[in-house]
């Protein structure tokens, strides 16, 4: 597994202050993708033990940081080397909360419970799923690019079988 960026702190890909961790490597080929060079797998760095720990290190040592987004490329083709990135991240930070992007949709990751993808999905709090369409772009949307694309709960959409939407809490001043 590649890692082909990384931002220790970001407020772009999801809610709060989160580190951001994007993966190398992508087969959905969306027209438009912001990130093209990086459906390549080989592209960036080794995401091997040492970067993956110095990765761990930086996020338990900050204490303004909300979570971790998983992001790429797309995450779901390396989700067994990604699930182990999020257990060895919550050997350090057992609350972890945790986002993830992917162009699979929470219906094709969710179909299969003994996948690699599913086994994924199952670390998450919250996916935000759909293959970008430059179509459907709407630059208002949060967090996401295209008006498809879900924010969805991981835990309670896979309790219910059946998907819940993640809102945004309301912020009283």
């Amino acid at each position: 597994m590649n890692l082909c960026g990384y931002y220790p702190e970001s407020i772009n890909e999801g809610e709060g202050l989160r580190a951001s961790v994007f993966i190398s490597g992508c087969k959905h080929y969306c027209k438009g993708c912001f990130s093209a060079r990086t459906w390549n797998f080989d592209y960036g760095e080794p995401f091997d033990d040492k970067r993956q720990r110095e990765i761990i290190r930086e996020m338990a040592e900050n204490p303004l940081l909300d979570g971790l987004t998983l992001a790429g490329g797309d995450p779901f083709f390396s989700a067994a080397e990604a699930s182990s990135f999020i257990d060895l991240a919550r050997e350090s930070i057992p609350e972890l909360n945790v986002w993830m992007y992917t162009g699979y949709t929470f219906e094709q990751l969710s179909a299969t419970p003994e996948s690699d993808e599913y086994g994924l999905l199952r670390r998450g709090h919250v996916l935000v799923d759909g293959r970008f369409q430059q179509e459907l772009r709407d630059v208002s949307l949060l967090y996401r690019g295209s008006s498809n694309q879900r924010l969805i709960r991981i835990p309670e959409s896979l309790e219910r079988g059946e998907v819940v939407l993640w809102e945004r809490e309301a912020i009283l001043f």
